[in-house]
């Protein structure tokens, strides 16, 4: 009897394999999976050394044949429609299990494996890649750990460009956020709860405080992550987001704040988590003085089972949220 989950055939996956191994070929499931992960149908035709028009060709023939839209054109590019997503779901899933095969019986050398997870500026998340990195101990592959804006978090997912990602809630943003991932056919699985933190460097004016109020910020500069055109306070990174400050200053990158933190006496609030192997005791983080909680967690698209990888990776996740 087979075991439903992601680490092995469910039926429901046979019946889909069967009914895609036998009406398509591989090279068309390959083409469908590149255009997604890019993005893009000229940046796909680019990784495939194909042409762009070719591309386009290969896969109107294959939306005929299944007689589904699986990617809708914009000026932006592609996106993936419903039935593309759980299509495409399918399709990692055959390409994998074929690749399993290969090497198994056919002594083929392992496909190199791709994979993605997009994450708002968490060290921890880039902890469970590297254990992910460790475990997974082939000779190729290409995983990618972007860093970046929460609405492109949650586009990513959407358009399956990256299997997971990683996104916090909060009492403020709460019902905008999960309205969003509704939408998208998205769900949210929390990892770990904790009280909102002043992370501030060791030297700080308050570093010797045992707990923060928000008056005590005022003259501070207060540090943040740019959103981009998509700048609403929902999509705000760091929690009380709509206060009123007299000093901010915006940056893109995680190594900026830390360096401002540090020159600066700024800070930034956030869930507390922040290991010291990176920095030592060179920032630390103080409890703030509010009724909120941050519930931190991943998101993934409701019809795209795990592959291998993605179990892995949430594997480690959860492990890290287990420590904290």
């Amino acid at each position: 009897m087979y075991k439903k989950n992601t680490r092995t055939f469910d039926y429901e996956f046979i019946r889909v394999f069967k009914k895609v191994a036998f009406s398509l070929t591989l090279q068309q499931l390959k083409y469908a999976v590149e255009v997604a992960s890019k993005g893009s149908m000229n940046e796909a035709a680019k990784s495939l050394f194909i042409s762009q028009p070719s591309l386009s060709n290969a896969i109107k023939e294959l939306e005929k044949e299944i007689k589904i839209t699986i990617f809708i054109r914009t000026n932006r590019g592609v996106t993936i429609s419903n039935e593309g997503a759980k299509f495409l779901g399918y399709a990692r899933q055959v390409l994998q299990q074929y690749s399993m095969l290969e090497e198994k019986y056919m002594g083929e050398k392992p496909a190199k494996q791709h994979f993605c997870i997009s994450t708002q500026h968490y060290t921890f998340s880039a902890n469970a890649f590297v254990e992910l990195v460790k475990e997974f101990g082939a000779s190729e592959y290409e995983f990618t750990l972007r860093e970046t804006k929460t609405y492109e978090i949650i586009e990513d997912v959407k358009n399956l460009r990256s299997e997971l990602g990683i996104i916090y809630l909060s009492n403020y943003n709460e019902s905008v956020i999960l309205k969003l991932l509704r939408e998208r056919n998205i769900t949210f699985s929390e990892l770990f709860t904790t009280k909102p933190h002043v992370f501030i460097s060791e030297n700080h004016p308050l570093s010797d405080k045992e707990s923060i109020d928000l008056d005590e910020l005022d003259d501070y500069p207060c540090l943040s992550f740019e959103q981009g055109e998509h700048n609403s306070f929902y999509f705000s990174e760091e929690i009380l987001s709509t206060r009123s400050v007299k000093k901010s200053i915006k940056v893109s990158d995680r190594a900026a704040i830390v360096n401002f933190m540090i020159g600066l006496n700024g800070y930034t609030i956030s869930s507390g988590v922040f290991p010291k192997f990176l920095h030592g005791n060179e920032i630390i983080a103080v409890p703030l003085n509010v009724d909120e909680v941050i519930r931190v967690g991943t998101i993934k698209h409701r019809d795209v089972t795990l592959t291998k990888l993605g179990e892995i990776y949430l594997d480690a996740l959860q492990k890290i949220a287990q420590d904290l």
